[in-house]
């Protein structure tokens, strides 16, 4: 590029854009004519103030939009700018503009036609549009020249954004920081998909996150890189912009190329399943060993997920008198995660071995151990403060309680045994997460009788029951005498299908109503003294 055409590209960014104008039309000539000569498209970014942020030059069939970053006008959910940029082909706002338009909240995108003679032929501009009903969530300005501009840009932006704001739900006056889409892309039954969705707005209510929408979307093939279509993703983005939406939560694991993908279209925070039970996870532990737990699931799923981008140039600890070429930021962190890993496996061997000494001392005082196992919120904590008169915490959310409690229990005949509630299981619990919490699984090994309490309220009780005898048999406990509870009987309308549908597999229950439970125990003490007999048999053989 001459230096004289560098001298008039840094006078277009120094100028200032009427406020009440898209472009002034001096500048729009002086962007062609330079267009022109250099076969290039080029485009300014232009304020809502009319300075203009960023003068772009790119090849003659396209421009690329530098980051953003947090760039955008006080008090509005748009990103403050506009973007006027050149065509050199003849041809008008293109797909890929109003993709531009709508995965950067732009107020407005603006092409200009670039005529045979270098001078400006017609300008074409578009804006979001909210809510519309054919699907397509951008509208289209009457086609004009640069010099015959009559509506006022300030007024076109003010009244897309007062759309926006209507659009909001009024229940949303007193915001909590996360305010979540929820986003499923599934290949299963419609069912199933529903049900998964559902399990995820619960973690989301668990986490404390507002969930203002959810899009369920089958495809017969998931997308690899974005998961859904882009015309999908532009329509969320658009639902985000109304709802005022600061995440987005997929009820499917994202690869790190997939997060990258999907954060290159929005500046919206994205999150997965996976993260926000870990999030979970780490606000609820309370004990070292919980945090140490999490502490460890966290960083195994942070490890593949480090971004190289803007880190490929950063030497942090090379340099003068230092030997060799240094590490970059990126090596250097997982560099401190694998430390950090080696660490935590040491301090968590250490808390397992703990746990074996305190299991061992019961042994010794011969207490059977009654473990409580089962679908997370299916009704364990109550059961065990129902049982034990304890008032540990018991919450209607998922994954309420993190960290093993042990209480005693006396049956009526005064037999003492030991009764534990273990963290809740869940369908896809992630493999570094079950893996972190093998310390506290570990306590299910020396379990004399595992309890699976189940929460027949939910219409899915079934497939959850599934899920707790798969990751059972994955911890290889399959084969330890088990009793079942069907909790939660009376949030059940119809009781007596109920009865017919469980048949003799359990006991029907309810832990809030003590009444309930009589013929449990009775069961359960006769197995725990079938147990104690056994043992003693086993000890006096020789």
């Amino acid at each position: 590029m001459k230096t004289n055409q560098l001298k008039v590209l840094e006078r277009l960014g120094a100028k200032r854009v009427q406020r009440d104008r898209i472009i002034n039309p001096e500048m729009a000539r002086t962007l062609c004519e330079l267009s022109f000569e250099l076969n290039r498209q080029i485009g300014l970014l232009v304020h809502r103030s009319g300075k203009v942020e960023n003068v772009i030059v790119g090849s003659h069939a396209q421009i690329v939009i530098p980051p953003l970053g947090s760039v955008r006008a006080s008090g509005g959910r748009l990103r403050g700018l506009r973007l006027i940029h050149t065509h050199l082909a003849g041809e008008d706002i293109s797909d890929e503009d109003l993709m531009d338009l709508l995965f950067l909240r732009l107020d407005l995108i603006t092409v200009i036609k670039v005529a045979d003679d270098g001078l400006p032929e017609r300008m074409y501009s578009a804006h979001l549009l909210p809510g519309a009903k054919d699907g397509k969530n951008w509208a289209f300005l009457p086609p004009v020249h640069p010099a015959g501009q009559q509506d006022s840009v300030e007024e076109l932006v003010a009244a897309v954004e007062g759309e926006l704001s209507a659009g909001r739900k009024t229940s949303l006056v007193d915001q909590k920081d996360d305010r979540a889409i929820l986003v499923s892309v599934t290949t299963e039954a419609k069912q199933q998909a529903e049900e998964s969705l559902a399990e995820l707005a619960e973690l989301a209510k668990s986490d404390e996150v507002t969930v203002l929408d959810a899009v369920l979307q089958r495809r017969s093939k998931v997308n690899p890189r974005l998961i859904l279509g882009k015309g999908k993703l532009a329509e969320i983005i658009v639902t985000a912009l109304q709802l005022d939406a600061n995440l987005l939560i997929f009820d499917q694991e994202l690869n790190p190329s997939q997060i990258r993908s999907i954060t290159d279209f929005t500046d919206l925070r994205v999150i997965d399943r996976t993260q926000l039970i870990l999030d979970i996870f780490a606000n609820r532990a309370m004990s070292r060993e919980g945090k140490l737990q999490v502490e460890m699931a966290q960083l195994k799923y942070m490890l593949p997920r480090l971004s190289s981008r803007d880190d490929a140039l950063s030497r942090l600890t090379g340099g003068i008198g230092a030997r060799g070429p240094g590490e970059t930021k990126l090596e250097i962190d997982r560099r401190r995660i694998n430390d950090r890993l080696t660490r935590l496996t040491k301090e968590l061997e250490q808390v397992s071995q703990e746990r074996y000494r305190r299991r061992a001392k019961r042994r010794k005082k011969e207490l059977p151990v009654l473990s409580l196992v089962g679908y997370t919120n299916a009704g364990k904590s109550t059961l065990l403060n129902t049982l034990t008169h304890s008032d540990i915490v018991a919450e209607d959310k998922l994954f309420a309680t993190l960290d093993p409690t042990s209480r005693r229990l006396r049956f009526p005949t005064d037999m003492e045994v030991i009764i534990t509630d273990t963290v809740g299981f869940i369908s896809d619990l992630p493999a570094d997460l079950l893996q972190a919490f093998m310390a506290t699984l570990e306590e299910l090994k020396e379990a004399d009788l595992l309890i699976h309490v189940v929460d027949v309220a939910n219409p899915g009780y079934r497939d959850k029951m599934a899920v707790v005898e798969q990751l059972l048999h994955k911890l290889e406990l399959g084969d330890l005498p088990r009793m079942t509870l069907f909790n939660k009987i009376d949030q059940v309308l119809d009781r007596a299908e109920m009865e017919r549908a469980v048949g003799k597999e359990g006991f029907l229950v309810s832990a809030l109503e003590p009444e309930t439970l009589r013929e449990f125990l009775v069961q359960a003490e006769r197995m725990i003294g079938k147990v104690i007999r056994d043992r003693s048999h086993s000890q006096i053989e020789p």
